[in-house]
């Protein structure tokens, strides 16, 4: 007898888990319930289509009821909402939102993927027009009707996040002026800090006004919002918003069934998917699984992860036997002509599961510099002492951190270790890498300080020191040529690298402690390498003056 599965939710973890459901049982039943017009889109293209990459609205649909039924067999109700589960009698009601009928549909096996919804702030003024998300097909016809008839001139986005981002890039694109306003002190709260200053000053660099640390006290205006109030008297005038601060997972009709939830919201789920209730199963922005480094249970609603769980859950609900290892955060955002990207724990997360690590800073280029077109990069890569496992890696650049971010993604993925970073084999030719990949110069770096072959101290750290009044000693071995070009550090002293072996005993004291430093952290290693071997008491900044101050070398 042939089974019969419901799938209450489509895009993709409903609608992964119902194809995959079908491939696995070609006889089972297989009905989809979406509440909304579209069961299947790339949500992630909205802000794309919105600011004009993406030109045809159809390109964003990824199947229709039709073809899922042409296709796959399976049964699309799309307009339908599923408002309760009785577990104990394994049916759903449900809502035609197109004619009003309600009606119950039986199960043998259950698939919640209900996604999220778009956090809605109480804030006094919210519900006036031209106040927006971007969530649904629906929110973006909404918004790009509003720019294509009314031609807004200033817009304001709430919320610096990947979406919020995405939409400030989309807005200024069609020629608005825009200003980003963020609660926290920093843009990409993924990032650790110092890691998102290049894409604040890019936004800056592109027109686009930075407001950080400062939140929304209300929205002005008659029926349409003209004014944006802040919290520290500030006002902000725009005659468009978009608010992108958060997702809440819809759970609702699971917690209504008994369905146990975790600490984080979601939905508890094994790694089979399946619920705390049998034969019910959940995928996507709702559940919470294991991050692969910390061990824990998060919630971290991505496209990628909930393709997964989709495909798992459909699975084994139709038969099969497959298993979801956990989720990394792994993210990567385009900002204008700067990229940045998340893989595993950063600082504050590994120092919040106590773990012991440190951290090290690599600046190289994407491809070999003497190959035209060679961009820099930023690396911060996150170690446990000891074992030399990678935690976590942030990369931010305009080229090649897409493929970098993907290595760490693997590497942290297999528990590989800094020894093993320097020892990957990656395919290298001038117009796609160099023949030290800064992926491995990130491994070699980071296996010296385990090795004890250099001893580093962080931008951070350095600011301690020097704020404390403790009496060090910093000495740039960069070139006088960089100095005027990059900028002077004011506490250093200067003995480039090329006449250090002829000053340093001259003008380094041996008694006090010493800090090296140059552009990027190489000839600084160089310096090391000879004041530790002569018995000076010393320490390397890591990733060198172009951290300290998050801009990389600038070109000649």
């Amino acid at each position: 007898m042939s089974k019969k599965i419901v799938v209450i939710g489509g895009v993709a973890g409903g609608a992964g888990a119902a194809t995959k459901a079908r491939r696995v049982d070609e006889d089972a039943e297989v009905i989809i319930f979406e509440r909304s017009p579209y069961v299947s889109f790339a949500n992630c293209g909205l802000p794309y289509h919105i600011g004009g990459q993406i030109e045809e609205r159809e390109t964003l649909f990824l199947n229709n009821p039709q073809k899922f039924l042409d296709w796959y067999n399976i049964k699309v109700k799309v307009n339908h909402e599923v408002t309760k589960i009785n577990p104990e009698q394994k049916t759903v009601e449900v809502i035609n939102h197109s004619t009003g009928e309600k009606f119950s549909e039986s199960y043998d096996k259950l698939i919640v993927s209900t996604g999220g919804s778009p956090i809605k702030p109480p804030i006094p003024g919210i519900d006036k027009k031209h106040i927006h998300n971007l969530w649904t097909v629906q929110d973006m016809d909404d918004i790009k009707a509003i720019i294509e008839k009314e031609k807004p001139h200033k817009a304001a986005v709430i919320g610096a996040g990947f979406v919020g981002l995405e939409m400030v890039e989309a807005l200024a694109e069609r020629g608005i002026d825009v200003t980003l306003i963020e609660l926290l002190e920093q843009v990409l709260p993924p990032l650790d800090p110092e890691m998102s200053i290049p894409v604040t000053e890019h936004l800056k660099e592109k027109g686009v006004e930075v407001i950080l640390g400062d939140g929304v006290q209300s929205f002005l205006g008659d029926e349409k919002v003209e004014k944006i109030q802040l919290k520290s008297g500030k006002t902000v005038e725009a005659d468009f918003v978009i608010v992108s601060i958060g997702v809440k997972p819809n759970v609702e009709i699971l917690k209504d069934a008994g369905i146990q939830l975790g600490d984080q919201g979601g939905v508890m789920v094994n790694e089979r998917m399946e619920t705390s209730v049998p034969d019910i199963y959940a995928a996507g922005d709702i559940v919470e699984v294991n991050h692969l480094v910390s061990g824990k249970k998060v919630r971290i609603p991505l496209a990628g992860p909930a393709n997964k769980q989709g495909r798992v859950a459909g699975a084994n609900a139709a038969g099969g036997n497959l298993e979801f290892k956990g989720v990394l955060g792994t993210s990567i955002v385009k900002i204008f002509d700067i990229t940045a990207a998340k893989t595993g724990l950063n600082e504050k997360e590994a120092s919040e599961e106590g773990l012991d690590f440190f951290v090290s800073y690599t600046v190289n280029k994407d491809h070999a510099g003497y190959y035209p077109g060679a961009e820099w990069m930023h690396v911060k890569t996150i170690v446990e002492n000891e074992t030399g496992r990678i935690l976590g890696a942030q990369i931010v650049g305009p080229k090649g951190v897409d493929k970098r971010i993907d290595v760490m993604a693997t590497a942290i993925y297999a528990g590989l270790t800094c020894f093993d970073l320097e020892q990957l084999d990656l395919a290298y030719a001038p117009p796609y890498s160099s023949a030290k990949d800064p992926v491995i110069i990130a491994g070699m770096v980071a296996s010296n300080v385990l090795r004890g072959e250099i001893e580093i101290i962080t931008p951070r750290e350095l600011e301690e020191m020097l704020k404390s009044g403790e009496e060090i000693q910093v000495i740039d071995n960069r070139a006088m040529v960089d100095l005027d070009k990059d900028g002077v550090m004011e506490e250093a002293d200067v003995i480039p690298i090329g006449e250090f072996r002829e000053w340093y005993e001259e003008d380094i004291d041996k008694d006090k402690p010493v800090v090296v430093v140059c552009g990027i952290g190489y000839r600084s290693y160089l310096a090391y390498r000879i004041l530790k071997q002569k018995g000076y008491n010393v320490k390397s900044l890591s990733g060198g003056y172009s951290t300290r101050i998050m801009r990389t070398p600038r070109k000649k």
